[in-house]
């Protein structure tokens, strides 16, 4: 029997409906530090996955990493401000490629930080899966630690994608799965990596640490029989 979990659909705190330079400070060291725990732990290595959190609402602003960067060694200085169209407003750099992608995230689920991540079992499950358009956990203790569940009862269900290079298509797609499994706390895109989020980058990152255990626990059930 499913627990009755909080939606994070459209639920931008008020405290967060202005910014500055002060939060953009605060949001990029907050993810600087994600980051490096993240290539320590195998989740992030050479120049995958990017970072963001929430600056502002009204306006929507992003805090999110620039292209190109080892995650080993990331700094606050090495994030941009960017505006609702994925414009620089702040900072030096070119922006990641799916910016895009955690815009459309953050104002689709009301999120404060969108993570992504490209772990060697996240990339492995994405594709033993594929063919069923997703994976469900169901009976893990660990799913308590997903925002608004209270019960290893419960079943969550990961969608899985094609990857795509073009970035405003697989905004749409997203978008698209994320109306489609409302209750969904993550996306995986195939032979890619996961996208999770939270209300802020404290819950993200917790997000990430669950998801990723579940899927290793069951990327070696189904492929090493473990």
């Amino acid at each position: 029997m499913a627990s009755k979990r909080r939606s994070t659909r459209n639920a931008f705190p008020r405290r967060r409906q202005g910014g500055g330079a002060a939060r953009f400070r605060d949001q990029a060291a907050a993810l600087a530090e994600i980051g490096r725990d993240f290539y320590r732990r195998g989740w992030a290595f050479g120049t995958s996955g990017n970072l963001s959190a929430v600056v502002s609402t009204q306006p929507l602003r992003l805090a999110i990493t620039a292209t190109g960067l080892d995650k080993s060694a990331l700094t606050p200085a090495q994030f941009l401000e960017l505006g609702d169209a994925a414009q620089v407003i702040r900072g030096k750099g070119r922006p990641s490629s799916e910016s895009l992608v955690h815009l459309a995230i953050a104002r689709a689920r009301g999120a404060g930080a969108v993570l992504h991540t490209h772990s060697v079992w996240s990339t492995i499950v994405s594709e033993a899966f594929a063919n069923e358009g997703g994976l469900a956990f169901e009976g893990f203790e660990m799913l308590k630690g997903l925002s608004g569940i209270r019960s290893h009862e419960y079943r969550e269900w990961l969608p899985i994608i094609e990857n795509c290079q073009d970035m405003p298509r697989l905004s749409g797609m997203i978008e698209a799965v994320l109306r489609e499994h409302p209750a969904a706390h993550g996306v995986l895109l195939r032979r890619h990596g996961l996208y999770t989020w939270g209300l802020d980058v404290a819950e993200a990152k917790r997000h990430v640490e669950i998801f990723e255990y579940l899927l290793e626990v069951v990327g070696r059930t189904r492929t090493v029989g473990c």
